[in-house]
């Protein structure tokens, strides 16, 4: 760790070890009320992929799958875009850049919960 100074907080050094942390992915099927997971102990384009390769292994082709992911690089990556590309059903929707994705996925609960649920009307308007 560096010192707390005068102007910045505390620090890192370049060979920190993030001990005991891990990457965890999951997906929620709103219709049946099930979540798939995966925890991996690195976040790379690498083990996106296979999470995204499971999704579209268990999810049945006749659905869209729409995947919300913050601007992390890993989720814009060169091979996770041509994978994407190759497979129009999952459409990614980006969190709006400096906005935690908690804050919007609880927005988004909100949302549900005071227009569909408690008044009992639809969210969306063709």
């Amino acid at each position: 760790m560096l010192p707390i100074g005068l102007g910045y907080v505390e620090g890192v050094t370049h060979d920190y070890l993030r001990h005991g942390t891990t990457t965890r992915f999951a997906v929620l099927d709103t219709a049946k009320g099930t979540v798939l997971t995966q925890c991996r102990k690195r976040h790379r384009h690498q083990e996106y992929l296979d999470f995204l390769r499971e999704i579209d292994k268990n999810v049945p082709a006749t659905l869209d799958v729409h995947i919300i992911v913050d601007n992390y690089a890993t989720h814009k990556h060169a091979r996770v875009k041509r994978w994407l590309a190759e497979r129009p059903r999952s459409q990614v929707h980006f969190t709006p850049t400096y906005a935690s994705w908690l804050n919007q996925v609880e927005i988004w609960f909100n949302r549900i919960t005071q227009q569909a649920i408690r008044s009992r009307t639809t969210i969306f308007s063709c």
